[in-house]
């Protein structure tokens, strides 16, 4: 099963209220939100990080998902989950880890070694939109049955808005 129908099974499975839609294959987020015609702010953006434990226990893995007009903050992603800090997973790692390449991670993990956090702000965003598995196809999601599905425990601040300067 691919990734994208993982996603559409989970979505069918919690009656959510979504649409797809097929474009070009584009994998960034500032792109593809122009040719959707979506705000910046509603794009959910996933990123995959390592965190280094206190006491030198082994690093975990970190699904975060921020919005589309915001950073990461790499320290408050690590304590999210109880470590010290972060960085970007290396990219074959993350490939393993959520079976999609770079670009179209959903903002749903499917792999009990990667923990989901979600930055607050995407709650307020009416609909979210994120690729969904492949670099060609998106997914408009209903914030709320988001929400529901992944569950409140995955809602944390660790985003830092982009500073938009003239």
């Amino acid at each position: 099963m691919t990734t994208f129908e993982k996603i559409t099974a989970l979505l069918d499975q919690h009656q959510a209220n979504y649409r797809v839609v097929e474009h070009e294959a584009v994998g960034q987020t500032d792109l593809i939100s122009q040719m959707r015609g979506n705000a910046l702010s509603q794009a959910a953006k996933a990123m995959v990080l390592e965190v280094s434990m206190p006491e030198g226990a082994d690093a975990r893995y970190l699904l975060a998902i921020v919005p589309g007009d915001c950073r990461i903050n790499f320290k408050s992603a690590a304590r999210a989950i109880g470590g010290r800090k972060s960085a970007f997973a290396a990219p074959e790692m993350a490939q393993a880890l959520t079976d999609c390449v770079m670009g179209a991670v959903p903002p749903f993990s499917f792999d009990d070694r990667l923990a989901l956090r979600v930055d607050t702000r995407l709650q307020q965003v009416g609909t979210l939109w994120f690729n969904a598995g492949a670099l060609e196809k998106s997914i408009a999601l209903a914030a709320e049955d988001y929400f529901r599905i992944v569950g409140d425990d995955c809602c944390v601040d660790i985003a830092t808005p982009v500073a938009v300067t003239a």
